[in-house]
Parts: structure tokens; C-alpha cells; sequence
């Protein structure tokens, strides 16, 4: 019965140290990596509604809000970043 494991794992290792499958696997990071750019998007984009929405409504406090939404969508951004530093890690090795 345990014959059947001396024989497969030493083939699985040569698959998983073969240079091209680490190459082709990096690639698919990458790709899973730069989707975080889509999330980013969405909630900027609802921020950005959200605060052109408090605007209409309090037009006094315009530079307040818009102050506060810059910083927000700053930080939100960081992690479309994050993910697209992570793709050129991925792909440069």
C-alpha cells in the first residue's frame, strides 16, 4: 500500500520544482494580486457619491467633507497599491 506514495510524491516534487510551473504560478499571483484594484474602485466610487451626496444636502460644510473624503480615499487606495506592488514582487522573480 505504501508502495503507491514511494512512487508518486518523488513525481509530484520534480512538477513543483520545475522552473516553468513556479514561473506559471507566480503569473496566477500576480492576476489574483491586481484584482484588489476592483474593490478599491468600488469603494472609492461610493465614498465619492456619498460625499457629493452630503454636499447637496449641507453645502456650508463642503471643505470639511471633502477634506475627509480625500483622506479616506487615500487610505483605501493603499490597498489597490498594496496589491499591484505585490504582482511586481510576483512576476520579477
Amino acid at each position: 500500500m505504501f508502495e503507491i506514495f514511494n512512487v508518486l510524491i518523488p513525481n509530484i516534487m520534480e512538477v513543483v520544482a520545475n522552473e516553468f510551473f513556479r514561473s506559471g504560478m507566480a503569473y496566477i499571483g500576480a492576476g489574483i494580486a491586481v484584482t484588489t484594484g476592483f474593490g478599491t474602485g468600488i469603494g472609492q466610487g461610493i465614498a465619492a457619491a456619498k460625499a457629493v451626496e452630503a454636499v447637496g444636502r449641507q453645502p456650508e460644510a463642503a471643505g470639511k467633507i471633502t477634506s475627509t473624503m480625500l483622506i479616506g480615499q487615500a487610505v483605501a487606495e493603499t490597498t489597490g497599491l498594496y496589491g499591484l506592488i505585490i504582482a511586481f514582487i510576483l512576476t520579477g522573480k
